[in-house]
């Protein structure tokens, strides 16, 4: 029987626990790292009153001209911060719910039971669970909605057996209720809604056929009894955030994968490359008991088939999801597209664990409307950023002469490459967004509270100072980068913080946040982000929900708007109790929002259900109006 002490933890703390990080180092040593905190502080950023301000151009600055001038593109009156069960919005606006887990894509599956949840036999055939990111697609003027499902929780998905993971069938299960749901969606009298049967809907889950693409593919890495070429596997795994390419596909991205996958026998010896991906002899849903593909002491290859960014096509229900090697094998958080002056594609990821890296792509290829894509995504170059304290930046790329290593093994042990290269240790690069009107990108750094205490999972220093200015950083910041020459190919960036989270109600140091932090606009732990059309940031958080002590005032985890122009950032949303916030898209007139809430308490959304339900909100302006 499983541990009921983790079933709650989140998968960041379920990963601390079974896979603790090396210690720190000396006292002395981390004094010294915090004195050299203040002298980088003294150097970049001055604190007053509270907040911090803007010095040595590092860290924006916002005045009340700018603030006035905000206020104006925002279009919204901001809210208060709320901590009670339901989802808010501004005065003028209106919320609905989308979708629910459980909600049918196919009349043959069987009604949700507020009591037991959905059966076995519906479970490839309904909205899955923790719903995460998330993109809309309009194909043949039909709107679809291809959306992540994160993970699951056992004690909601498995009710019968309280959370216990019992036999083949269970695990099939919790199997189905995760990966990405490509649905139909439309508007009627009664609000948005599933088409239900339409024929681009599809459940894509952990038994799926995929294909292995790129440098990695093919390799003796890759290889399995099961697949002894190498280019053809099951499923995809804690697909978080999400990204959309030029031509129109879906990108999901695999995070938390090592998760999955345990042992059977508890003696087993496991690679030594295991140990900086966080994979060990138990996993978090026992599926290594009831299928040898996640028993690693029979299949020590298959983890090596996982932590990929997939691209999937909406248009197609019968297409074969790819894993784009290319993009590197860590904890993918989402994959941020944008095009280079020349027409080669840039993809910005980031991996999102203590101390680990920032990302990008660069294509070989060059993307024309209506030209060939299937290779774009297959050759290139992959890079890992590395900050200067200066404001300045390179991206090191990881090739065969810069890490010594293979170029198979780079693309399989992408952390280790970037280890080699010196990439800047960061906060836990979450979401990446590029700005449509500026060329310019944001990383959102969520938090890490292992900042200047202990090294990361390879061993690798995490200094206090460059973009990560605060140790055992507990509330996040948005790091911002201007690629040299307006290029986001370029191998050179210019950086700056658009913002650090923090609470200046309650600190009057670094840790009250930068000036755009205020009583009113509280929140920590920025993760999900993405801009719309106007080049507002909207910006999503998962983090402390407590209301109390170093988090007081910041309420339910919500959804803020950020002008970049200025540096105002206003609360447009919380959502209920116990909920993160996540995923964000918009409908093709842009007259309404769609929002996730992952993991919300009960009765969300239904008001007296018995069982919590991961949704997918719709928020549309009273008048009909533009979003935002």
């Amino acid at each position: 029987m499983k541990d009921t002490d983790t079933r709650h933890l989140s998968w960041d703390e379920w990963d601390e626990l079974k896979n603790p990080r090396p210690e720190g180092c000396e006292f002395d040593a981390v004094v010294e790292r915090a004195l050299s905190r203040r002298g980088f502080l003294r150097g970049v950023l001055a604190f007053g009153s509270g907040a911090a301000v803007m010095g040595a151009g590092t860290l924006m600055g916002t005045t009340s001209a700018r603030a006035q001038a905000a206020a104006s593109r925002l279009g919204f009156t901001p809210i208060q911060a709320f901590t009670d069960s339901t989802v808010h919005v501004p005065e003028g606006y209106e919320w609905s719910t989308l979708a629910r887990w459980g909600d049918p894509l196919f009349s043959d599956a069987a009604p949700f039971d507020p009591e037991t949840g959905v059966d076995l036999a519906s479970s490839d055939k309904v909205f899955g669970e923790n719903t995460d990111g998330m993109e809309l697609f309009t194909v043949d003027g039909r709107q679809l909605i291809a959306v992540n499902h994160e993970y699951v929780n056992p004690d909601i998905n498995l009710p019968q057996t309280g959370g216990d993971v019992t036999s083949a069938e269970d695990a099939q299960k919790l199997m189905n209720l995760q990966g990405v749901t490509v649905m139909e969606v439309a508007e009627g009298d009664g609000g948005w809604t599933i088409v239900v049967d339409s024929p681009y809907n599809r459940r894509i889950h952990h038994n799926t056929p995929m294909r292995l693409s790129g440098p990695a593919a093919g390799s003796d890495l890759l290889k399995t009894n099961a697949d002894p070429t190498g280019t053809e596997s099951l499923g995809t795994f804690n697909n978080c955030g999400a990204g959309k390419t030029p031509w129109g596909t879906y990108l999901t991205c695999e995070e938390n994968f090592n998760g999955y996958f345990g042992s059977t026998d508890p003696e087993a010896s496991l690679p030594e490359d295991y140990d900086r991906y966080g994979i060990g002899l138990e996993s978090r849903y026992a599926y290594e008991q009831y299928d040898a593909r996640f028993d690693v002491s029979q299949t020590p290859n298959e983890p090596y088939r996982a932590g990929y960014v997939v691209e999937i096509d909406p248009a197609d229900p019968q297409s074969t999801p790819v894993k784009r090697t290319a993009l590197g094998r860590f904890k993918h958080e989402n994959a941020a597209c944008a095009i280079a002056p020349d027409g080669r594609v840039v993809v910005y990821m980031g991996d999102d664990e203590r101390g680990e890296f920032l990302y990008k792509f660069v294509s070989s290829g060059v993307y024309a409307a209506g030209g060939g894509t299937s290779t774009l995504l297959d050759e290139g170059t992959l890079y890992a950023a590395v900050f200067n304290d200066d404001g300045t930046g390179t991206w090191a790329a990881l090739t065969e002469e810069s890490t010594g290593m293979t170029t198979p093994e780079i693309h399989v042990f992408t952390r280790m490459a970037a280890s080699k290269v010196g990439a800047t240790t960061m906060d836990r690069p979450e979401w990446v967004a590029v700005n449509p009107v500026s060329v310019e990108g944001y990383c959102a750094l969520t938090n890490n509270s292992k900042r200047g205490v202990a090294p990361n999972a390879g061993g690798d220093e995490t200094p206090v100072g460059g973009p990560n200015p605060r140790e055992a950083n507990e509330y996040g910041q948005i790091v911002r980068w201007y690629p040299a020459d307006d290029n986001h190919a370029s191998e050179s960036f210019e950086w700056d913080l658009y913002v650090m989270a923090g609470n200046p109600t309650v600190h009057d140091d670094a840790y009250a946040g930068s000036e755009n932090v205020n009583a009113g606009n509280l929140f920590n732990s920025p993760d999900g982000m993405m801009f719309d059309t106007k080049g507002l940031l909207w910006i999503q958080t998962d983090g402390d929900d407590s209301n109390e002590g170093d988090f007081a005032g910041m309420g339910n985890n919500q959804m803020l708007v950020g002008d970049p122009a200025t540096g105002v950032i206003e609360r447009f949303m919380t959502g209920p109790k116990g909920s993160e916030v996540t995923g964000i898209t918009w409908s093709s007139d842009l007259r309404t929002l769609f929002a996730g809430i992952q993991h919300p308490d009960a009765p969300f959304p239904d008001g007296d259900g018995v069982l919590a339900r991961s949704s997918i909100v719709a928020i549309k302006r009273s008048d009909g109006g533009l979003v935002g």
